[in-house]
């Protein structure tokens, strides 16, 4: 039986106004504002974000700083650097907020659902039995026990400690 994953809470992302011939995910690297943007680690070929409108708290994604939407062209480096840090983002969530599971992978094309259909990522979302009630379905609410900038400062630390 399939379940509906019920995220109203997206709404904000998905009426948000979208710049033509702009891409997040290639902006907010430029940017140099690695705390704003929620950025939490920035390698050769992939850096590590915070989903600004996550799923569960601690929704993370890699993804490549090469502007594509086709997974089959990317280099071995970058895939290898992409499971890497997906690997590492794992440990970092274990070690802060100790999930009982994950949810990982990309929806590649908007008939996949992909939010940001241009540029390919890969999500890392940490789950816990039972982190799924009425809420959200009743009113259109997401309990989120923690601002995304303490998730930030809390995550950064242990990254830190993971890529020394």
């Amino acid at each position: 039986m399939m379940k509906p994953l019920w995220a109203p809470w997206r709404m904000e992302f998905i009426t948000s106004e979208k710049k033509e011939g702009c891409c997040v995910f290639c902006d907010l690297p430029k940017e140099k504002e690695d705390k704003k943007n929620l950025i939490l680690y920035r390698g050769e070929s992939v850096f590590v974000i915070l989903n600004k409108f996550p799923y569960n708290l601690g929704h993370m994604m890699v993804v490549p700083y090469e502007h594509t939407n086709q997974f089959q062209t990317l280099k071995k480096e970058q895939l290898l650097e992409m499971m890497q840090e997906t690997q590492r983002v794992m440990g970092v969530l274990t070690e802060v907020y100790r999930p009982e599971g994950f949810n990982t992978g990309m929806n590649l094309g908007q008939a996949a659902g992909a939010g940001i259909k241009e540029h390919l990522h890969f999500h890392i979302v940490p789950r816990w039995n039972g982190d799924t009630n009425f809420m959200p379905v009743l009113s259109e609410t997401k309990g989120m026990p923690e601002h995304l900038q303490t998730c930030f400062e809390k995550c950064s630390e242990s990254y830190r400690r993971k890529v020394k």
